[in-house]
């Protein structure tokens, strides 16, 4: 087998060098703060409005099992009387936390005729 030249072994102790000085950096960069503080304070604030069962506005989503992709679609570009939310409103990491609170929700009782 071919030893690789000290110009390649160079290059590549470097690349790995700085890769693991990349790696460590994100790894000491705390995680963003949500702006709402937790999912369920951002349900509470914004989406419990309309989508709590009591409440009767909106259509209820809680224990739905609704996937994550389409209640970020929605949230982002709305749908019938629902308005988008665009990211300078609720930030990404905010709408990924409300998301596994409705998740984690359960289902609203069935609603009296």
């Amino acid at each position: 087998m071919k030893r690789p030249s000290s110009r390649v072994a160079a290059k590549r102790a470097l690349a790995i060098g700085a890769a693991l000085t990349l790696a460590s950096m994100a790894s000491a960069v705390p995680a963003q703060e949500s702006q709402w503080g937790s999912g369920k304070a951002l349900y509470d604030k914004v989406c419990g409005y309309c989508h709590d069962p009591e409440v009767g506005v909106g259509t209820p989503i809680q224990g739905r099992a609704l996937p994550v992709e389409y209640i970020r679609f929605i949230v982002r570009n709305g749908f019938n009387a629902m308005p988008a939310f665009p990211a300078s409103y609720i930030d990404d990491e905010s709408l990924a936390q409300v998301t596994e609170y409705i998740a984690s929700l359960p289902p609203a009782p069935p609603s009296q005729p």
